[in-house]
């Protein structure tokens, strides 16, 4: 462990190759069920890659999956890995009404603690798409009773820039807490190094830097994801723009390796573990409302 004695949060969106931003024109939604599914398979390798490294971590699973494979989500929890929420249908939070919000996320959060059998307290926007557009959807989550929210990604982005965000972990909505996705501040500026595509297709170097100065220089733990699809070099070439190819297709044979160089350097667990983090509850229901 580092000298600093932090240990970082691993978190996964689970949601397969055709349910991405960059495939939403050529894969709609009404379309989800006729598509092979890799999701299962992937995020078993991962079980596998943590397990390997006794690491557990944050499964942001899509109720749409939960729904559709409940044994995934019930061994998520059975190897004691975090269960939280990404939405049911994986749609941004800025494209819809706060009551379409609230439905959706009741919706994904009910499917996921009936497969879990333990409370979901954490949520991920898709795409990190609760910014200054969606004043009112830290106060659904609070309401819904999550207890932390993980959509913020602090960085200059063509579809859900954010780059005026605060970098470290803070209060919203009274007590629901805020935990954005790692940064690097070079300059005055945020450098992505929160993982995902940015350690899949930028040098390691960059997503590494920016962990050690997270837990040396700001004294806080880094925040990483990634998706199961990103270890996955056999999924099928959907014929989307060639903007949306290069952002899905790129070095997702490299993918793994590097995840797997970065749990080697530094320290990981949930985002409970963390952050401090209350034990899993038994779930209890929320009215629909």
């Amino acid at each position: 462990m580092p000298q600093s004695g932090i240990i970082n949060a691993m978190s996964v969106d689970v949601e397969d190759y055709f349910q991405t931003e960059a495939m939403t024109l050529v894969a709609p939604r009404d379309r989800w069920d006729g598509f092979d599914r890799h999701v299962v398979r992937n995020t078993e390798r991962l079980f596998e890659l943590f397990s390997r490294h006794n690491v557990r971590a944050t499964m942001f699973f899509l109720g749409w999956i939960a729904e559709h494979h409940p044994e995934l989500v019930r061994e998520a929890a059975s190897r004691g890995h975090e269960v939280a929420c990404h939405s049911y249908w994986h749609r941004p939070v800025f494209h819809l009404s706060s009551e379409e919000f609230r439905e959706d996320t009741l919706r994904a959060k009910n499917r996921i603690e009936d497969c879990a059998g333990v409370a979901v307290i954490g949520y991920r926007a898709p795409s990190f798409s609760i910014t200054s557009a969606t004043p009112w959807a830290h106060e659904v989550l609070a309401e819904l009773g999550f207890k932390y929210d993980s959509s913020v990604n602090p960085i200059r982005h063509g579809f859900y820039g954010n780059h005026n965000a605060r970098r470290t972990p803070h209060k919203v909505a009274g007590e629901l807490l805020e935990l954005p996705i790692t940064t690097w501040s070079v300059l005055g500026q945020n450098l992505p190094a929160g993982g995902g595509a940015y350690l899949r297709v930028l040098p390691y170097a960059l997503v590494a830097n920016g962990v050690r100065a997270m837990n040396r220089r700001e004294g806080q733990p880094a925040m990483i994801y990634l998706h199961p699809w990103e270890i996955d070099d056999d999924q099928p070439r959907l014929p989307a723009s060639r903007l949306s190819r290069i952002r899905q297709y790129t070095n997702l044979d490299k993918m793994e390796r590097k995840l797997e160089r970065l749990i080697k350097e530094f320290p990981f667990s949930t985002i409970r573990e963390a952050f401090l983090m209350e034990q899993p509850a038994p779930a209890a229901p929320v009215a629909a409302g």
